[in-house]
């Protein structure tokens, strides 16, 4: 065998046989929880929210930074990560990730003040590389058969943690200690670093080279400046001059970081292979799709919880919110194997515009069926088949676009353009809530066809990913296997001493 395609095969004579004789479902499974630990840790504060000034001993508004602190804190590391896994091992940056989690777990279970919490919910962003990080080892050590439905799992695990597990906290916070989340966060990491360190070999497909400093730093700058922008504009002002102003470093940013990548020799980003027709309308599309998604998580809590007096809310209970989102989470889970198996038998663009057109139809439900329990649930979960369709298809897309020796970096980019997507999303949703509203024994409440609105711009959203899917190439392979010498778009990857 060639020295490159033994390199990206990961390995000498041996290998594929190994390969044969284990499946991987456990490196599946480990893989996956990892990823649904991570989506807790979005979820944990969610039943907190009205509490933390209380519980802190600080205003709403100070209070807020600890929802935004996670969202810049993964932003940057996400980019990051997925580059360190290429160069130094995807299982040690995946480790180092879990690490972090479990430190800011610890951090906020001791907290009872505003900067330690802070300071916990940073450390858990920088958690967020785990999903990309994972389904790049899956393309390192699976067999081809077992890729598209592990890597489906993997990449919808973020929505199957998120739903599943804000039924869990919502149960918790109400009967225990509001510690006793970030002690469970904490516990639930410490599982995942055990089984990745059991059942999860360490890659010897690597990149080498330095890490791009410079870029890295820009990107960074750039991110934090827009999602600061994006996520504190409505407290700020969208016309105030640091929103505006945080906009335009952002854009002055990037034009000077994209001037850097293109000349450095070994940039944090290929700006070529991101280029690419393939990788950068599914990067558009998952933006889009990320914005659709987080719609629903926008829209549901608050119809359910207003009260019955405005005529439309249900007056329901946190946790009853969680369980009728949860359903959603099993839906995706149970949709990973289809989108799996459209994907082999049909390409991933088919599978990812099925999830668009999915998509649409839940919000065009939820637009009529607003008005009891079971209506929720059932537009939940359509909208949570479309998300599991289109999630599973991403990873194929950019992992059949992609050299190998670029995967974590290239997956961790998709992913942080879904995140960017939610932080339009909650944007968005916020300026049309707060201009739709109705009063009702002198208190203002966000309108019914307020959220109609919110709903129709998911509808649209979704459609609009469904064009981008619509102009990718014509029949694409579902993640072709990264052992196969005929995988790499790119020279093949060196394999790592030792």
């Amino acid at each position: 065998m060639p020295e490159g395609a033994a390199a990206k095969n990961g390995g000498g004579p041996g290998r594929e046989a190994q390969e044969t004789a284990s499946p991987g479902g456990g490196l599946v499974a480990t893989l996956a929880l990892a990823g649904i630990v991570v989506a807790l840790m979005q979820t944990i504060v969610i039943p907190l929210v009205p509490e933390l000034p209380r519980l802190l001993d600080a205003s709403p508004a100070d209070t807020s930074w600890v929802i935004t602190a996670t969202l810049l804190a993964g932003a940057v590391a996400t980019p990051v990560m997925g580059r360190l896994g290429d160069m130094y091992g995807k299982r040690r940056m995946l480790l180092l990730s879990l690490g972090f989690l479990i430190c800011g777990s610890v951090v906020g279970a001791l907290s009872d003040s505003l900067v330690p919490m802070l300071a916990g919910r940073t450390l858990q962003g920088l958690a967020a590389g785990v999903i990309p990080l994972g389904i790049s080892i899956m393309r390192d050590e699976l067999p081809a058969h077992r890729l598209g439905s592990a890597t489906a799992l993997m990449s919808a695990s973020l929505g199957i943690g998120g739903a599943l597990g804000l039924p869990a906290a919502a149960f918790l916070a109400e009967r225990v200690d509001w510690h006793v989340l970030f002690w469970g966060a904490a516990g639930a990491g410490v599982v995942a670093v055990v089984l990745v360190l059991l059942l999860v070999p360490e890659s010897r497909v690597r990149g080498g080279g330095r890490f791009d400093v410079p870029g890295a730093l820009g990107l960074s700058t750039a991110l934090v400046c827009l999602l600061l922008a994006i996520s504190k504009g409505a407290d700020w002002g969208w016309g105030s001059v640091t929103t505006l102003g945080l906009f335009a470093a952002a854009a002055v940013v990037l034009v000077l970081w994209s001037r850097w990548e293109r000349r450095a020799p070994q940039p944090l980003v290929d700006l070529r292979t991101l280029a690419r027709r393939q990788v950068l309308l599914t990067n558009l599309a998952s933006a889009v799709f990320g914005f659709a998604m987080f719609a629903m998580s926008l829209v549901m809590p608050q119809i359910l919880q207003l009260p019955e007096a405005t005529g439309y809310g249900l007056g329901a209970s946190m946790l009853t919110v969680g369980l009728v989102m949860g359903p959603s989470g099993l839906v995706m889970m149970a949709v990973a194997p289809v989108s799996a198996h459209v994907s082999r038998t049909k390409g991933p663009k088919v599978t990812l515009m099925a999830g668009a057109v999915v998509v649409a139809a839940g919000y065009g439900l939820g637009t009529v069926l607003m008005s009891a329990i079971w209506h929720l649930v059932l537009v939940s979960a359509v909208i949570g088949a479309g998300i599991g369709l289109a999630y599973g298809a991403m990873p194929a897309l950019i992992m059949a676009a992609v050299p190998v020796s670029e995967t974590a970096a290239a997956n961790s980019l998709n992913t942080l353009m879904r995140s960017i997507g939610t932080s339009v999303s909650s944007a968005v949703a916020g300026v049309v809530l707060a201009q739709m509203t109705t009063t009702i024994g002198g208190t203002a409440f966000p309108a019914e066809n307020g959220f109609r609105v919110v709903m129709a711009i998911g509808a649209c959203a979704a459609l609009a990913a469904l064009a981008l899917a619509a102009f990718l190439p014509g029949r694409t392979a579902a993640a072709p296997p990264a052992r196969d010498e005929a995988d790499a778009p790119a020279p093949a990857a060196t394999p790592a001493a030792g």
